[in-house]
């Protein structure tokens, strides 16, 4: 699936998390100013991809979204997440079957 949908995710005035959905490449581009591309990332359908004066990105989000971050919500969540503990997963047993 291509990933068709241009998510910025920044912080307001008042503290609170923003996340704007663009629809396509071309509404990001009126809202921010492209300093270059990508031309280095590990997802190949990142690469070629604008890069933004102010944001982090692009960074894949799922299967179809691309992420763009302000610096100061990446360093947030980046610790958030490196601090976390990580999840547990319980194993499932299954039992063998006893022939007669």
């Amino acid at each position: 699936m291509k990933k068709d949908t241009f998510r910025v995710v920044t912080r307001g005035a008042d503290g609170e998390i923003r996340i704007r959905d663009y629809d396509s490449q071309e509404d990001l581009l009126k809202r921010h100013t492209q300093i270059g591309i990508d031309d280095c990332s590990t997802d190949l359908e990142l690469r070629g991809l604008p890069v933004f004066r102010g944001l982090i990105g692009p960074m894949p989000e799922g299967k179809n979204v691309i992420r763009y971050e302000s610096p100061e919500i990446f360093e947030t969540l980046t610790k958030e997440w490196s601090v976390s503990p990580p999840t547990r997963r319980a194993r499932t047993r299954t039992q063998a079957s006893r022939s007669s």
